[in-house]
């Protein structure tokens, strides 16, 4: 029965994607791929002293790499960067057996964590996750005074 409960979940995230399309004022921006499966996804994160005000996303691909993107646009909003990071540690430690991340606007997080008993298709959940942190990284070297590296480059 949970299980029927996850399914549905990642479809309606798939069907009724959150938080979707471009953020053309984007502060920080990131896009990745899974070749193999033909998974795309870019980011948009809108930063306002450290913390991440709003989260878009675009691409395509299989209902698991697109209802990912979609729930992970609800999660990292109102949340500092460093945390976000931690949160992109913690669905990875998640995928890899470890415990579901819990807190507020993770309720639907817990639908991704039947995804790791189909070890080909754990790339599809976190594709959006790496492509999180490539853009939170990207985005810290910049503020860090490196200006070699832009949304637009992403």
């Amino acid at each position: 029965m949970l299980e029927e409960l996850y399914r549905e979940i990642i479809l309606d995230h798939y069907r009724s994607p959150r938080n979707r399309g471009e953020l053309s004022d984007a502060d920080a921006r990131a896009r990745g791929r899974n070749p193999v499966c033909g998974d795309d996804v870019t980011l948009y994160l809108k930063v306002c002293e450290g913390t991440i005000t709003a989260a878009r996303s675009t691409g395509n691909g299989c209902a698991i790499s697109q209802a990912s993107s979609s729930i992970l646009s609800q999660a990292v909003v109102g949340r500092s960067l460093e945390e976000a990071l931690g949160l992109v540690a913690a669905v990875e430690g998640m995928m890899r057996g470890g415990p579901v991340p819990e807190g507020p606007q993770l309720d639907d997080l817990a639908a991704l964590e039947g995804v790791r008993k189909f070890p080909a298709r754990i790339k599809c959940a976190l594709l959006a996750w790496e492509t999180l942190k490539e853009a939170v990284l990207e985005y810290q070297q910049r503020q860090e005074g490196n200006p070699g590296v832009s949304p637009a480059s992403a």
